[in-house]
């Protein structure tokens, strides 16, 4: 390489220097090649490594999962059990509610037996009248119901989307 540079008007100690300098410059690049360089047995090394962490990354998931779900069903089975007792107490007070408005009914119906007993000349207005308050007490009691249930169920499904 020396003669080259020397046959094309180089001095020799300019072609040493010329020379010298891409020799180290050849060196440090095979040395930096060299480090980020593996080999085929590190690779497969390495590789084996990763994909015993992501075996038990895989296994750790599914003890996770399973976890999770064994207390999802567990909530679940609090809230349905929560939602039937709702719902017991709900038909007790709707029996206990009848019971009551049949008992109120034939107080009702006693009473007006009793005034138009009492009463001979039997007035009609009065009586249609107080038909017509207890139509409306029984109507009112209906809804109240009717009102108790619909928040009982809303209830149960609140508590069971929470």
């Amino acid at each position: 390489m020396v003669k080259r540079l020397t046959a094309h008007d180089f001095t020799e100690k300019q072609s040493e220097v010329v020379v010298t300098t891409l020799t180290d410059i050849l060196t440090a690049t095979i040395e930096v090649l060299q480090k980020e360089m593996v080999t085929k047995s590190q690779q497969e090394i390495t590789l084996q490594q990763i994909m015993n962490h992501l075996s038990s990354i895989k296994k750790d998931m599914i003890i996770l999962e399973k976890s999770e779900f064994s207390a999802l069903r567990n909530e679940n089975e609090k809230q349905a059990l929560a939602i039937k007792q709702l719902k017991g107490t709900l038909m007790d007070e709707l029996v206990k509610l009848k019971g009551n408005l049949l008992l109120d009914m034939n107080l009702e119906k006693s009473r007006v037996k009793d005034e138009l007993s009492n009463n001979p000349q039997g007035d009609i207005f009065s009586s249609s009248c107080i038909n017509n308050k207890s139509l409306q007490m029984v109507r009112n009691l209906l809804q109240g119901g009717t009102v108790l249930s619909c928040l009982t169920i809303c209830l149960g499904f609140y508590r069971l989307w929470k």
